[in-house]
C-alpha cells in the first residue's frame, strides 16, 4: 500500500512539473505533496461544508491554532497544513472555495523562503491565489496576513534561508499587492516583534513555531480588524 502511495505521489509531482512548464512557468517546487499534505487534504475533502465558513488557510502556524475556540465562532474551520508552501495552497484552493466561504484568512510563504524560493516568485503565487479566490468565490472577503518575525539565532539549520530582512521585504510586497487588489492586509508582525524586529523569545518554541499561548495575541490582532463583528 505504501509503495502504491509513493508511486502516486511521484507521478503527481511529475505531472505538476510538466503542467507548470507547459504554462510557461519555471517548475520550481512540487515537493509539497508529502504524506501529511495528502492525509490532511483527504480529511478536508470528507468534511461537510458549512454556511458562511470562516477559513484559516496556511501552513503549520495555522494548523497549530485552535481557531474555533480563539475566535469563538462555530463556523470557523482550520485548513492549515504543516510544511505547506504557496504552490500547495494553489493546488488545493478548490477544496476551500467550493463552499463559497464568507472569509479566508491566509498566512503562508515562510516555507517557500525556507526552500530558497525568491520573494518575487512567492509574490507571483500570491497574485495567482488572489485571482483564483476572486474568480471562484467573488463574495469571499480575503485577508492576507503578514509573515511573522523569526528569532534567527535559535532557528534550526534547516531554516538557514529564512531571515527577518527577507520577511520584511516580502511583507512590504504583500501590503502593496493587497492595496492594488483591494484585499485586506493584516499586519501581525508588530504584535510578535521585539525592539530589534525579531520574534520575541517567549512567544516561539524554536524561533518560529508558536507556543499555544501566543495564538491569543494572534486572535486579538485579528479581532481588532473588526472581521468578526
Amino acid at each position: 500500500m505504501a509503495r502504491k502511495i509513493n508511486q502516486i505521489v511521484r507521478m503527481t509531482c511529475l505531472l505538476l512539473i510538466l503542467g507548470t512548464a507547459t504554462n510557461g512557468q519555471v517548475p520550481v517546487d512540487s515537493t509539497y505533496i508529502n504524506t501529511h499534505y495528502t492525509l490532511r487534504l483527504d480529511f478536508f475533502k470528507k468534511m461537510p461544508d458549512q454556511k458562511k465558513e470562516i477559513v484559516f488557510l496556511g501552513n503549520s502556524l495555522t494548523e497549530g491554532g485552535k481557531w474555533q475556540e480563539l475566535i469563538n465562532k462555530k463556523n470557523v474551520i482550520n485548513r492549515g497544513i504543516s510544511g505547506d508552501v504557496t504552490y500547495g495552497i494553489l493546488a488545493r484552493l478548490d477544496e476551500v472555495t467550493k463552499a463559497k466561504p464568507a472569509k479566508i484568512f491566509l498566512l503562508c510563504g515562510i516555507n517557500d523562503m525556507k526552500r530558497g524560493i525568491s520573494n518575487e516568485l512567492i509574490l507571483d503565487n500570491f497574485r495567482r491565489i488572489v485571482s483564483a479566490i476572486k474568480s471562484a468565490s467573488p463574495k469571499t472577503t480575503l485577508y492576507i496576513q503578514s509573515l511573522l518575525p523569526v528569532y534567527e539565532t535559535v532557528l534550526p539549520a534547516s531554516y538557514s534561508q529564512i531571515s527577518n530582512q527577507k520577511i520584511n521585504d516580502l511583507n512590504g510586497k504583500l501590503r502593496t499587492l493587497c492595496r492594488a487588489q483591494n484585499v485586506v492586509y493584516v499586519d501581525l508582525h508588530p504584535a510578535f516583534a521585539d525592539e530589534q524586529g525579531s520574534m520575541k523569545k517567549e512567544l516561539a518554541i524554536d524561533g518560529l513555531h508558536l507556543r499555544q499561548a501566543s495564538y491569543i495575541l494572534w486572535a486579538k490582532r485579528l479581532k481588532e480588524t473588526g472581521a468578526f463583528k
